[in-house]
């Protein structure tokens, strides 16, 4: 299997990073983490974080980025991931007034565009992170390709989140290559369970702390749990191969809750999974 990097969302270990991000960022590098992916940054500047990451020699991938509304914020966002070395910048995730299927879904797609512009003139790609609630039929296809269809792919590429096409009903393998060539990042995320019960993702908050606490689950009532990638329903080997088919240079590691393991030993397993599968 070819080898790509392996970058890690340090959202996922969201409590940590909120009290030592530079400890966090070591921990990774020690892992064999190739890169990170952010969102948000715990208060840090764009210099303190430059400097956390020259220390470990951690790449700055991406950055999960709220859609802003105005161009100066627009450009003060750039201007941020610019500086810490990102190539990449992702709108994570959309509230319900926005999303596919909505009366607000048309001024999205114009935001997207716009917000794409700007990225590509300062040298930044922008990426779309899906949810499962994309996977709603517009005009005879799914809202995500909707999407992907309305603005021009030098705007906008995939992040493809393996977890949610898999709770939508789509296998991700095939998924991925349906979008070869626009696909340089794929995030890894694996799961048990059924849909069904509880909301199984958190919005992320401004500060990128989010709203789980991380608290353990009664497995008994829980319909769905997150686990390491390579400890659940994903046929992992299926979606790297098709990642790398479809020209993914980055594979991102990232588990939303971690139940009654430790985030880092959670990041730990998935990685050494990985390297197991010759990634």
């Amino acid at each position: 299997m070819k080898k790509a990097l392996i970058g890690y969302q340090v959202y996922s270990a969201r409590e940590e990073a909120a009290k030592d991000m530079g400890g966090v960022l070591r921990k990774l590098a020690e892992m064999g983490y190739d890169g990170v992916e952010f969102a948000g940054f715990y208060g840090h500047t764009a210099d303190e974080v430059k400097a956390m990451l020259d220390e470990t020699g951690l790449k700055a991938i991406s950055g999960h980025q709220a859609l802003p509304e105005t161009i100066d914020e627009m450009f003060a966002q750039i201007a941020f991931y610019k500086k810490i070395g990102c190539e990449y910048l992702a709108v994570p995730y959309l509230d319900e007034a926005h999303r596919p299927g909505s009366a607000g879904f048309g001024k999205t797609i114009g935001d997207i565009y716009r917000f794409g512009r700007l990225c590509k003139e300062a040298g930044i790609q922008l990426l779309y992170h899906n949810h499962d609630f994309e996977f709603v039929t517009i005009s005879g296809e799914y809202g995500l390709d909707f999407l992907y269809h309305a603005v021009p792919e030098d705007i906008l590429k995939t992040e493809l989140d393996v977890c949610w096409v898999k709770y939508a009903g789509e296998e991700p393998a095939a998924f991925i290559r349906k979008y070869a060539g626009r696909a340089p990042i794929v995030h890894l995320k694996d799961y048990v369970g059924k849909k069904g019960g509880k909301q199984p993702y958190a919005l992320i908050s401004k500060d990128g702390s989010g709203k789980d606490d991380g608290a353990a689950a009664d497995p008994n009532d829980i319909a769905f749990e997150f686990r390491p990638v390579g400890y659940g329903c994903q046929d992992v080997p299926a979606v790297v191969e098709a990642g790398l088919e479809a020209g993914a240079g980055w594979f991102i590691v990232e588990q939303d809750q971690w139940y009654n393991r430790h985030p880092l030993e959670a990041a730990k397993m998935s990685i050494d999974y990985l390297r197991s599968i010759g990634l």
